[in-house]
């Protein structure tokens, strides 16, 4: 049986691969455009125009023209294409007066006829868009600390049940950085901008990151009292064997289902569908190769600094063979 533990120290290499490029992304667009990534207003505040027009024929240069008048930050336009073959514009901007949108819209007409009955104009306050960032910020927050003492209590007949919890928290954290960089530099190349829909995307990539690491340490958990004289390392090796088919065939029907829709889907989702297959993907890497070697690790002590955090917790109480 090949010995994945024992290539630990690769794997820790390979995220740090990932990782460092990732902040680096996040350092660089911080300090030339203000965030991590480039915000939609979901989160900054503005106006959302969905656009219907009577003539096809208006071009996305004809779109930018026009709205560079009136918007003084660089708009998001997209081409919709309806299932009855219409044609509709969605352009994201800045947060525009009535009087102004007005004006933008009689541009428009010049250009080409806007169907005003089809044309439907959103907008979002820089305050609301503040209050869902703070929610986004404390619901991944609250999933963590939530996640952390579900894992604690689970494992708690298991020696240093700590251990468990803050390593599949730490293979959390490496999913949801990668994430972000990967946003971070999409919209620094193709600028792409985080919305409501990533925040989704988040919270499912960490419940399956979650979901995957509680399978291996349940079979870890499992393996324990049967192989008992075995070193750690070598029960650990056996448990992630006994249930990496299960991880994968799970993951592989979820990448199947994004793959197509990638290839087929509307413009739409695309990007939700993007960032979503990236995080499945580093949420099936870290759970396999992150979160159980760090688990590891920590046991061996070859984490110094952390070396007795897993004390913390009472030892688990005796069971019936072992006596009082």
């Amino acid at each position: 049986m090949f010995n994945l533990v024992e290539k630990r120290r690769w794997f820790f290499l390979i995220s740090a691969a990932l990782l460092i490029p990732s902040l680096l992304a996040m350092i660089y667009s911080t300090a030339t455009t203000g965030a991590p990534f480039r915000l939609s207003i979901d989160f900054v505040g503005g106006s959302i125009y969905d656009l219907a027009f009577v003539e096809p024929g208006i071009t996305e240069a004809d779109l930018r023209g026009v709205f560079g008048e009136y918007d003084d930050r660089e708009v998001t336009v997209q081409r919709l294409t309806l299932a009855d073959g219409s044609e509709r514009w969605s352009v994201r901007g800045s947060f525009l007066e009535n009087a102004v949108t007005e004006r933008l819209l009689d541009a428009l007409d010049a250009i080409s006829p806007v169907d005003r009955e089809r044309t439907q104009i959103e907008q979002v306050s820089e305050t609301i868009g503040a209050e869902v960032a703070r929610a986004a910020f404390f619901a991944v927050l609250a999933a963590s600390v939530i996640v952390s003492f579900f894992i604690i209590i689970a494992f708690r007949t298991v020696p240093r049940a700590l251990r468990y919890g803050l390593s599949a928290i730490a293979a959390m954290v490496h999913d949801v950085l990668i994430v972000m960089g990967i946003a971070s530099v999409m919209g620094l190349f193709f600028g792409w901008e985080v919305d409501a829909l990533f925040l989704t995307a988040v919270l499912t990539i960490l419940a399956y990151s979650v979901q995957d690491s509680v399978v291996l340490f349940d079979r870890i958990r499992e393996n324990i009292p049967i192989h008992l004289g075995e070193p750690y390392e070598t029960i650990v090796n056996r448990s992630i064997w006994e249930t990496i088919h299960r991880s994968l065939a799970t993951q592989l029907n979820a990448f199947f289902v994004m793959a197509a829709i990638l290839l087929f889907g509307g413009e739409t989702v695309k990007q939700f569908i993007a960032i979503l297959f990236v995080g499945l993907l580093a949420g099936t890497y870290s759970s396999i190769f992150v979160a159980v070697p760090l688990l590891v690790s920590w046991e061996k002590g070859e984490i110094p600094v952390l070396s007795r955090i897993g004390e913390l917790l009472p030892p688990p109480p005796p069971t019936e063979d072992e006596g009082p």
